[in-house]
């Protein structure tokens, strides 16, 4: 059975977005480190689910990176993958998504993912999107949480846990503590 796991960065206060939106710009310790951290991580997963808002940021941008001169290894590397990956977007308001490998769902969230972790493949895995995050949190539909704490304090913004109604049980699978002073936590949902 297929697992879905939500990766985010987090600042040690526990936000994943700034407080005026902004996710992980400027905040988060990105290095060569977390790139192999992040790279590791996806290299499990060949389905990619998104919000809305998520979706059309991420579009707006990624298709072009293979063009700009100015784009790492690392953006290339990330843009090939990302370009080739199944992207499933969960939006009632788009009426189509564009992006190579896209689909789009409107409705039936809870019955679309369980249906999709009965099929064969890789994990799925949520990059960003945390609102949508939060509403797979409510619906204890998360496998694995892999989150990425950066070693600052933004004081106010989007927190990384909202609004969840009952206990779900968590149990530390992997630590790693980086150069940067960021740590990886691998935490499984037990079930």
């Amino acid at each position: 059975m297929r697992k879905l796991v939500l990766f985010l960065h987090a600042s040690l206060d526990g936000f994943v977005e700034g407080p005026n939106g902004e996710m992980d710009i400027g905040w988060v310790s990105y290095d060569a480190d977390l790139e192999k951290h992040a790279k590791e991580i996806l290299s499990t997963a060949d389905t990619v689910l998104w919000g809305r808002g998520t979706y059309q940021m991420m579009h707006s941008y990624w298709p072009s990176v293979p063009s700009d001169p100015s784009a790492s290894q690392h953006e290339r590397d990330h843009a090939e993958w990302i370009e080739k990956t199944a992207k499933i977007v969960f939006s009632t308001t788009l009426e189509k998504v564009e992006w190579n490998n896209s689909r789009l769902v409107k409705e039936d969230i809870e019955e679309e993912i369980n249906n999709l972790k009965q099929q064969p493949g890789k994990d799925m895995v949520i990059l960003g999107s945390p609102r949508f995050a939060h509403h797979l949190m409510q619906l204890d539909l998360i496998d694995e949480y892999k989150i990425t704490v950066s070693p600052v304090l933004i004081g106010k913004g989007l927190p990384l846990f909202h609004g969840i109604k009952e206990k779900i049980n968590l149990k530390l699978i992997e630590n790693k503590t980086f150069d940067s002073g960021a740590i990886g936590l691998v935490y499984q949902t037990v079930r």
